[in-house]
């Protein structure tokens, strides 16, 4: 059977992500989270052992300029498989924060069932009376959000601002951060965000390697409004994940409708 593996050397600061990787997808278990097959040690160094994901992570498909484009079907199937890996992680027994949440950690199997992977920065969520946890700040640059980049305190409100940030890398086929654009337009979250609420501005920013035809305008709307609730600068006005999935299932039938009765919907 072929698998993936990665190597973490005991002393670099790869050898506490490798064992936070151990920690929480030994005893996790979900259809959208990557599976552990193993994991060994060997003098100084550490091996883990994934399941074998053939169509790598969604970051090579979605960015690439030599391979045929997403479908947007196949884009909504990834967002909707990724949230509810996010909504289960968020709502596990001890609830855990991703906190690395981007295209790169989502890895695709054949039929591009989307799988969360690289828990190297995960944290245990806020338990009790606490609403959030103080870390040191780690992740990705363009992904983060703004209230943990400023003050550390980590929520699951934080995942969701990410999953905001990626679902608008799928909208729209731009990187999160793309220093090869105009400067008002490297940031992705800050140059699209104000037009997220216009229909037609919408579909204006839309990937344009998708044709006319390949899209049902309504289900753009939909994710692009999902998108702009996600990257609210009020954590407490983004929607939880379990509601950003029951939004997103949806959109699956909405690919399905003939235009005509897509606007009736």
């Amino acid at each position: 059977m072929a698998i993936n593996m990665v190597i973490y050397d005991i002393y670099d600061t790869m050898h506490y992500e490798g064992s936070a990787e151990v920690i929480f997808l030994g005893h996790l278990s979900h259809p959208n989270l990557v599976k552990l097959a193993g994991y060994c040690c060997e003098g100084e160094h550490r091996m883990l052992v994934y399941e074998y994901m053939p169509l790598g992570s969604v970051e090579s498909p979605l960015f690439s300029r030599v391979m045929a484009p997403l479908a947007w079907a196949t884009r909504m199937k990834i967002a909707l498989g990724a949230a509810r890996g996010l909504a289960f992680l968020h709502e596990a027994e001890k609830p855990v924060i991703y906190r690395d949440f981007k295209t790169s950690n989502i890895l695709l199997d054949h039929d591009f069932n989307a799988k969360l992977s690289d828990f190297g920065l995960a944290k245990d969520g806020p338990i009790g009376d606490m609403s959030h946890v103080s870390t040191r700040i780690m992740g990705t640059y363009g992904y983060a959000a703004p209230e943990y980049i400023m003050t550390g305190h980590l929520t699951a409100m934080s995942d969701v601002y990410s999953y905001g940030v990626v679902l608008l890398e799928l909208v729209t086929g731009r990187k999160s951060l793309d220093k090869s654009r105009p400067v008002r337009e490297q940031t992705l979250a800050d140059w699209a965000l104000p037009m997220l609420t216009h229909k037609k501005k919408v579909l204006g920013i839309l990937d344009a390697r998708l044709g006319s035809d390949d899209y049902p305008v309504r289900s753009v709307q939909k994710a692009a409004m999902l998108a702009y609730h996600c990257l609210s600068s009020n954590p407490k006005a983004r929607p939880l994940m379990r509601d950003i999935v029951a939004s997103l299932e949806p959109l699956q039938q909405l690919e399905l409708m003939p235009a005509n009765v897509q606007a009736c919907v």
